[in-house]
């Protein structure tokens, strides 16, 4: 065995024996410790482990780097519960607790993150592409704690970055920016994200005179929020009209003649239509809501006229009729609200692949153009959302556009996005939790590298094992700040009292003499 920082060989200093259990049952390891006898060495006289020990278990774990990688690609391959994974580990007689279960796939996740963060392999693949175009986007579950910020790749989909930060000020995520492409020579050519201000000055001064594309997503659901809103209000009005279609079912449910069964197809209908929520922000479940009962209700008219109609369904040809026209007042405004609204999404999307500089020219006209209209009686009845609409355009204007001009830099941040959502919805199928919970945020800047590598290309226990020691205490040291962070705040919501007298008393004693 030779020193790893003189390459002299190293003399035998004793000999120790580890029991360490693996998947294969356990193994009794002879581990012959070394000591440097080069006094101009920085390791001299110093106690050293052999590298292949390293390989099999974690300093001071019982349990082998196998066991760990069969833990963490159970847990986000298959969204095992750890009861689930306790099991499994059982059946393969491995004695351990569930706790155990738990506190090893944290030491997985910190393995997974580390291997790849500064991973040589990777930094050739971003830089073999010639070029960068990132994405970043924060998820904050918990309104006045830590944000956890993720930075994404887009061309290849690798997240080089997954940090939580307590504040988003614009030196923080200028500090994240740069971290995330150090050591990686390929330029960055174009960044996407939402419209956060602070995200916009801090592209801006770690990549000057970089492309920064604002999400056309968020731009749509911003703009259109008030519209949206309206529809949502008249959708609302409309359902609790067309509830009276209850008891018409309940008097054919029983009977199965031709005619019960044209009766539950004309509800059966109504029941689809209501059931539609439509798609934010672009496609208003009110619009679409109206647009089907009136196709329903012009059917039985049609029937009717030709040949008269059963009793149930002309009960429910009146209740269509007296709740579309109840609310008839609502659908003008927000159909040529909404026309509207799709004549710029058709300008914004630029299907023909024109440059950047005529998208921006012909939408700066229709933008001029709709505002015109606004002013005029045509327009009265949408001025309100119009104006918001107007205002929102030209706050995104100079984020707009740069996805016509720069290949490969995406229209929207949808990606980063449905990222959130699977981890959201793991978390979800594992531990019940409806929203992201603190500890993804705690322990996020490795826990999505984890998730993220192990859908991926899970890593061997090899693999596990050539993380450099020193960078995993100081990544658990760092982690474990953030969790005694959390812990302090619950051990005062829970005993306030007798938190605040330990504070008083650490207090009084820094103002005692030495």
């Amino acid at each position: 065995m030779d020193c790893a920082e003189c390459g002299q060989r190293l003399r035998l200093q004793y000999t120790t024996w580890r029991k360490v259990a693996t998947l294969e049952g356990m193994l009794r390891l002879k581990v012959s410790i070394g000591r440097c006898e080069n006094p101009a060495c920085a390791h001299y006289h110093r106690s050293t482990h052999p590298v292949e020990e390293g390989h099999v278990v974690l300093p001071h774990y019982e349990y082998g780097l196998d066991v760990l990688a069969f833990i963490g690609q159970r847990r986000y391959r298959e969204q095992a519960t750890a009861k689930q994974i306790h099991a499994a580990l059982e059946q393969r007689a491995v004695r351990i607790s569930q706790r155990n279960v738990q506190y090893l796939l944290e030491r997985y996740d910190e393995l997974v993150a580390l291997s790849v963060r500064d991973s040589p392999e990777r930094r050739v693949r971003l830089e073999t592409q010639g070029r960068l175009i990132l994405a970043i986007d924060g998820l904050q579950p918990d309104v006045g704690h830590e944000v956890l910020w993720v930075i994404r790749e887009v061309l290849s989909g690798e997240v080089l970055l997954a940090r939580s930060r307590l504040s988003s000020r614009q030196a923080d995520l200028v500090a994240l920016l740069r971290e995330a492409i150090a050591g990686v020579k390929a330029p960055v050519v174009g960044v996407i994200s939402d419209g956060q201000q602070s995200i916009g000055n801090a592209v801006a001064e770690a990549f000057p005179g970089v492309p920064h594309q604002l999400c056309q997503f968020h731009y749509w659901k911003q703009a259109v929020s008030p519209a949206w809103e309206a529809d949502r209000h008249a959708k609302k009005e409309l359902k609790k009209r067309v509830r009276a279609i209850r008891p018409l079912e309940r008097t054919v449910s029983e009977r199965e003649d031709e005619e019960a069964q044209v009766v539950q197809g004309y509800c059966a209908a109504v029941r689809g239509a209501l059931s539609d929520e439509g798609q934010a922000p672009l496609e208003p479940g009110g619009l679409r809501l109206h647009e089907r009962l009136e196709q329903i209700e012009a059917s039985l008219q049609r029937a009717e006229k030709k040949g008269g109609l059963p009793k149930p369904l002309q009960r429910l040809h009146g209740i269509l009729e007296r709740a579309l026209t109840a609310t008839a007042a609502y659908w003008p405004p927000l159909a040529a609200m909404f026309q509207c609204i799709h004549e710029a999404v058709d300008l914004l999307e630029n299907p023909e692949q024109r440059p950047a500089a005529e998208v921006r020219a012909r939408y700066a006209r229709w933008v001029h153009d709709f505002a015109k209209r606004l002013k005029t009686p045509v327009g009265e009845t949408i001025r309100h959302w119009g104006q918001h609409f107007v205002k929102i355009t030209q706050s995104y204007w100079s984020g707009l556009f740069h996805t016509d001009d720069v290949d490969g830099l995406p229209r929207t941040n949808n990606d980063l996005e449905h990222l959130f959502g699977s981890l959201r919805h793991q978390e979800r199928r594992i531990t019940g939790h409806k929203v992201a919970s603190p500890s993804l945020i705690v322990r996020g800047a490795v826990r999505v590298l984890a998730a993220v590598i192990t859908w991926a290309n899970p890593l061997t226990p090899r693999q596990l094992g050539e993380v450099d020691p020193v960078a995993w205490h100081e990544e658990r040291r760092q982690l474990g700040k953030l969790r005694e962070a959390r812990l302090q705040q619950r051990h005062f919501r829970q005993h306030p009292d007798t938190y605040l007298a330990a504070l008083e008393e650490r207090l009084l004693k820094l103002g005692l003499p030495p």
